[in-house]
């Protein structure tokens, strides 16, 4: 579990991404309104995890468009809170 203050539902918010790669790093902005924040299990078994599941930190945003995502969380994230 990641020590990643959740926004609350309603805030309107940055979310940067990178993920490292062998001679670069991408990096993916988003924008939008949290719908939720939580922990929710994959598909994958990891021994010893709640329930033998590897869980995820996820961020559910509504975006301009009206369109809906979900983010995996991680060390890399960074979310800040934007002025409405």
């Amino acid at each position: 579990m990641l020590k990643i203050e959740a926004p609350s539902a309603g805030t309107r918010v940055r979310v940067t991404v990178q993920t490292p790669l062998r001679d670069r790093t991408w990096t993916q902005t988003v924008e939008g309104v949290v719908i939720r924040c939580r922990q929710a299990p994959t598909g994958s078994w990891y021994a010893g995890s709640k329930q033998d599941r590897l869980w995820l930190d996820r961020l559910e945003l509504q975006l301009n468009d009206g369109e809906r995502t979900v983010i995996n969380l991680d060390r890399y994230s960074v979310i800040e809170a934007l002025d409405t």
